[in-house]
């Protein structure tokens, strides 16, 4: 197994995608690792709304922040194609390893998600703002809730308790016919005044 062949593996790239180049920014803090990745020239891909095998219609460039490779920053660069479709006319492919609309790839997301920590903490330690981090968070909370039906739930169940620690307060919210908790979240909130 070569160098390539090992990269590919660990970023969950598979044909008909293969890397090309990879490059070592060390004029930057932290480094940044560089690595490009292209489509098979002349393959047939599906369309995103059939699976119907299609030519290449045309590509555009696009860059994905990847998990760090140790200690230097990892960016993904590739020209996805667009696919031209009998039926549904030129659509973009999407590329297996980030979600659509995403500058992160799919594994950097999922390391992003950690579940015992602030997201300002989680985004200092992946050197992100926590505003990006956020976007993926709402992106996955949206996802998750989204088969569900809310029309019905009403925040009429408000209880605040301040923790010994200052100003540290918990929020819940219930729905009317029970007493299960919906959300709950900690929050930092200043006394109001009457």
């Amino acid at each position: 197994m070569d160098c390539n062949q090992i990269l590919l593996l660990g970023l969950g790239i598979e044909a008909p995608w293969k890397l090309v180049e990879q490059r070592l920014d060390m004029d930057k803090q932290p480094h940044e690792l560089h690595l490009e990745v292209k489509a098979e020239r002349g393959a047939k891909y599906p369309c995103p709304v059939c699976g119907q095998a299609c030519s290449a219609h045309d590509f555009q460039e696009k860059t994905w922040r990847h998990w760090n490779f140790f200690q230097h920053h990892c960016y993904i660069h590739a020209s996805v194609l667009r696919v031209k479709c009998q039926e549904h006319g030129v659509k973009r492919v999407e590329v297996p390893w980030a979600r659509k609309g995403s500058a992160f790839t799919l594994l950097f997301e999922q390391a992003a998600l950690v579940r015992e920590m602030s997201v300002n903490a989680a985004a200092r330690i992946i050197e992100i703002t926590d505003k990006r981090l956020w976007r993926i968070v709402e992106h996955y909370v949206g996802k998750a809730v989204s088969p569900f039906n809310l029309s019905d739930i009403e925040p009429v169940g408000l209880d605040e308790a301040a923790s010994k620690r200052g100003a540290t307060m918990r929020r819940s919210s219930s729905t009317r016919k029970s007493a299960r908790s919906l959300l709950c979240l900690p929050r930092r909130v200043k006394a109001s005044s009457p």
